[in-house]
C-alpha cells in the first residue's frame, strides 16, 4: 500500500470518527417576516442547539439568534411548540449565547416541551427603538424581535403562538416592555434584577451609565433627554403602562447587591440596588392597581449570572402557565 493510498484512508477515518461533531451549516429555511427579514445562515450546533443570522430591515444589519428547540422536536414535524424568549443584559460579549453559556438553561429545558429562543439584544439595545433625533430609524430592536424574529421561527422553526419571556438587568426592562407595548402577545413576563421603572429617581442616570460602559456615549440617542422628551421616556416606561400588563402573569426578582450565598466573598455592586428600587417602585404600583404579582426580592445577592439562573428555575411555574404547560 502506498503512501498517498494509506493517508487517504487516515484522512476517511478521522473524517468518520469527528463528522458527528463537526457543526452543519444547513441551507437556511426559507421563510421570511412580513418587512423581508430572512434568516442568510444557520448552524446547527447539536441537536437541540441552532444559531440563526438575520438579515433584519429593523437593525439595518444582520442579528443573531440561539434556538433550544424542543427534544422531540426532530421526531415530530408537524407539531408546533409553545415558546420562551429570554432576553440578556448590557454589555456581555457573548451576547445572544449567554444564557446558554453562563447557565444551565439547556439542560433545565431539555425535559420542557418548549422551543426557547435567546436573541441578540447588541451591547446595550435596550430592547426598544432608538429615537436617534429623528434622523434615521435603525436600530428598532423592538421589531427586530417582537416582528422579525417571532415570526421567522413560528413560520420556519414550528414555534407557536403561547409565548413567555424572560430577561435579567435591561432585559428583564425588555420583557416587561414588549409586554405592554404588545399587549397579549406574551401569557407570562418575568423580571429579574430589571429597570422596570426607567423614571424612578436615578434611574435615567443608571441607564445612561449602562449605555457608556457599552461605548454608547450620546445617551440622548436612545430617547432624548428625560426631562425635554418626558413623553418618549413614558410612553417606553413599564411603570407608566401596569394596566396593559392586566392578564400577563407576572414574576419579578432582584438581590440588594450585598454579598450573597451565591457570591465569593467581598462582593458587592451598584448595579443591583439600582434595578431593586426601581423593581419595588414597579411591583408597589402593580398591587396598588389589583395587579396579582409574583415578587421574590430574595436579600443578599449581586447583580451577576448565578442568581439568574436561579431566578429562571424558581420562576418556571409562572412561566410554564403562561406557556400552558
Amino acid at each position: 500500500m502506498n503512501r498517498t493510498w494509506r493517508w487517504g484512508l487516515l484522512v476517511l477515518s478521522m473524517v468518520a470518527l469527528l463528522g458527528s461533531s463537526i457543526p452543519a451549516s444547513a441551507a437556511p429555511t426559507r421563510v421570511a417576516a412580513d418587512n423581508g427579514a430572512k434568516v442568510v445562515e444557520e448552524t446547527w450546533l447539536d441537536a437541540r442547539t441552532v444559531d440563526l443570522k438575520i438579515d433584519s430591515p429593523a437593525l439595518g444589519t444582520t442579528g443573531m439568534v440561539r434556538l433550544f428547540v424542543p427534544t422531540g422536536w426532530a421526531a415530530q414535524p408537524t407539531r408546533t411548540w409553545p415558546t420562551l424568549y429570554l432576553l440578556h443584559g448590557c454589555c456581555e460579549p457573548v451576547d445572544y449565547r449567554s444564557w446558554d453559556q453562563f447557565t444551565d438553561a439547556k439542560a433545565f429545558t431539555a425535559d420542557k416541551d418548549a422551543l426557547v429562543v435567546m436573541p441578540t439584544g447588541g451591547p446595550a439595545g435596550m430592547y426598544t427603538k432608538w429615537w436617534n433625533f429623528g434622523l434615521k430609524s435603525t436600530p428598532d430592536w423592538d421589531t427586530f424581535h417582537t416582528l422579525e424574529v417571532r415570526q421567522i421561527v413560528e413560520r420556519g422553526y414550528r414555534a407557536g403562538t403561547r409565548r413567555a419571556i424572560a430577561g435579567l438587568s435591561i432585559g428583564g426592562y425588555g420583557a416587561l416592555a414588549y409586554s405592554f407595548k404588545h399587549k397579549g402577545m406574551f401569557a407570562a413576563a418575568a423580571s429579574y434584577s430589571g429597570v422596570p421603572n426607567t423614571l424612578n429617581q436615578g434611574a435615567p442616570l443608571f441607564i445612561q451609565g449602562i449605555l457608556a460602559r457599552a461605548g454608547i456615549f450620546n445617551y440622548l440617542n436612545l430617547w432624548g433627554d428625560s426631562w425635554g422628551m418626558r413623553p418618549l421616556w413614558t410612553a417606553n416606561n413599564p411603570f407608566d403602562h401596569v394596566d396593559d400588563l392586566r392578564g400577563t402573569a407576572l414574576y419579578v426578582s432582584c438581590g440588594n447587591g450585598k454579598t450573597g450565598p451565591l457570591d465569593p466573598p467581598g462582593q458587592s455592586d451598584f448595579f443591583e440596588p439600582a434595578a431593586l428600587t426601581s423593581s419595588v417602585s414597579f411591583t408597589d404600583r402593580l398591587k396598588s392597581s389589583g395587579i396579582p404579582v409574583t415578587v421574590d426580592y430574595y436579600g443578599e445577592g449581586t447583580h451577576s449570572w448565578p442568581y439568574w439562573q436561579r431566578a429562571l428555575r424558581n420562576s418556571w411555574p409562572v412561566l410554564a402557565g403562561g406557556l400552558g404547560l
